[in-house]
């Protein structure tokens, strides 16, 4: 059974270098939220301007071939061969190198999360598509929670085609064991006036309904001031949700049914309508909602404006609003969050916020000083309390090492099938990716080391034939037999 651990990496990490290297370092199931904002493969190069606070970050988001270690492929052939083949499906090999650069991350990712965790890829509809084939494949298609749409600019004219507005964000769990939090937001005033059409001394309020569907033979059925629910098929229902002005009994959860439904009315808590014979109303103030419930269509957060307060001239910064959303919706207070692209990193600074742990990744070194400096801003009035001291906010540029202490990389059958370009380093035949075993060269019994520059491929037959001897009898008994010259 797999289980939860703390992350071998402290709270308030920053690391300058590829994630895929850093995330390798990361002990298993140890972060419970991954929010990422990758390159698109928009086929453009982005800078932040010069004088800028972000100035020096950058990122090139064109993809070739050469961008990407052909042990990824590999890799891929091997877990994942149904996806490998769609991805060898692709048209362009800009799409192939940009679908294997991102597969073979969100492989380690979804390595890392716990069972609890959850993931949202920030993409657009360049390549959202293809990244949710992946997603399915990787984290199971069971698992998908959202396709979540942010309008991300105002509307705009389009050539031969529908404006583009809006970026996609792929949301999935990580089980069905993930944490989930409904977040609420305000209702729209239109729908207020709509549906609270009533208004008295306490404040606005609608009428909802004292009775439910189906017949009840218990307290809930019977008559209740000479009204029968059962004459339509109904029973009576007794709502627990009370105003401020109205003090919930200690004693509710005792009560029967038609006692709470007293209660309610000496309250002044039901709505008696005036046609004789009406059915009464619960009185549902607006003040005892929580608001709306975000849905999949996030349209009331804007995008930064060239004079907002948080932009930093970072390329493609999201708003601090979008990722508090997010955060909230799918972790808890002291749970980790990651950020393997974090930017100018707005994922961390909100996790912060929120009073959540996080380790952010990006490949500029600038990362490390916004996240201080955003810090430091957006949380100036909690900060100024906790004296001079206050936080720290680490930043490596090495790889962290799992607990476990691997000590061979992990991908090296992958890159060993590439260099023996699918030969045995045995009898030299060529052979599919799985038939092939990791072998040391030299045995570990007789002082070899498990590290790569001492591994190889050798077929089933060879592997068995060799056992713990050295290579060099191996290769004697296979010229021997005629295997070999």
């Amino acid at each position: 059974m797999e289980k939860n651990n703390q992350p071998n990496v402290q709270h308030r990490t920053m690391f300058t270098g590829d994630c895929l290297a850093v995330l390798r370092g990361f002990d298993d199931a140890c972060i419970d939220l991954i929010y990422l904002d990758p390159p698109f493969n928009s086929k453009h190069n982005y800078a932040a301007p010069i004088g800028s606070k972000a100035a020096g970050a950058a990122f090139r988001d064109t993809w070739t071939l050469d961008d990407i270690d052909m042990a990824w492929i590999g890799m891929i052939a091997d877990e994942y061969p149904d996806l490998h083949r769609v991805i060898e499906a692709t048209q362009t090999k800009s799409d192939r190198a940009y679908l294997a650069y991102m597969t073979v991350r969100l492989i380690e990712m979804k390595r890392v999360l716990k069972l609890t965790g959850s993931i949202y890829l920030h993409c657009d509809p360049t390549m959202s598509a293809w990244l949710r084939i992946a997603m399915d494949a990787i984290f199971g298609k069971q698992n998908f929670r959202n396709e979540i749409v942010w309008k991300r600019t105002s509307s705009k004219s389009g050539t031969r085609k529908l404006a583009a507005v809006h970026d996609v964000i792929l949301f999935y769990a990580a089980s069905a064991k993930s944490t989930y939090n409904p977040v609420y937001i305000d209702h729209d005033p239109e729908y207020v006036r709509k549906f609270y059409r009533y208004e008295d001394e306490h404040g606005r309020y609608r009428n909802d309904n004292l009775t439910a569907t189906g017949e009840r033979h218990g307290d809930s059925g019977q008559p209740w001031r000479g009204i029968d629910p059962s004459v339509k098929g109904n029973h009576w229902r007794a709502p627990g949700t009370f105003p401020d002005h109205v003090e919930k009994p200690a004693h509710w959860n005792d009560m029967a049914t038609r006692e709470k439904l007293d209660f309610l009315d000496s309250a002044g808590l039901i709505y008696w309508p005036k046609k004789k014979g009406g059915v009464p109303a619960f009185k549902r103030y607006l003040s005892t909602s929580k608001g709306a419930v975000v849905t999949d269509m996030m349209l009331d957060i804007p995008p930064l404006s060239a004079r907002a307060k948080e932009k930093v001239g970072y390329p493609t910064q999201k708003p601090l609003r979008l990722l508090e959303r997010l955060i909230s919706a799918s972790s808890n207070p002291g749970d980790f969050v990651l950020d393997p692209f974090c930017g100018c990193a707005t994922a961390c600074v909100a996790a912060e916020k929120l009073g959540r742990k996080w380790i952010g990744i990006d490949l500029s070194p600038v990362a490390a000083d916004l996240v201080r400096l955003r810090v430091d801003k957006e949380l100036t009035d909690i900060l100024s309390s906790m004296g001079p001291y206050r936080y720290e906010i680490i930043h490596r540029t090495d790889i962290p090492v799992q607990t476990s202490g691997v000590q061979r990389s992990p991908d090296i059958k992958h890159t060993l099938y590439g260099q023996q370009e699918g030969y045995c380093n045995g009898c030299r035949v060529h052979f599919p990716f799985r038939n092939m075993t990791v072998d040391h060269i030299i045995p570990t019994a007789t002082g070899g080391a498990d590290t790569d520059s001492n591994l190889q491929l050798l077929c089933g037959a060879c592997n068995s034939k060799k056992g713990k001897r050295s290579q060099e009898v191996l290769r004697a008994e296979l010229v021997k037999e005629g295997i070999l010259k």
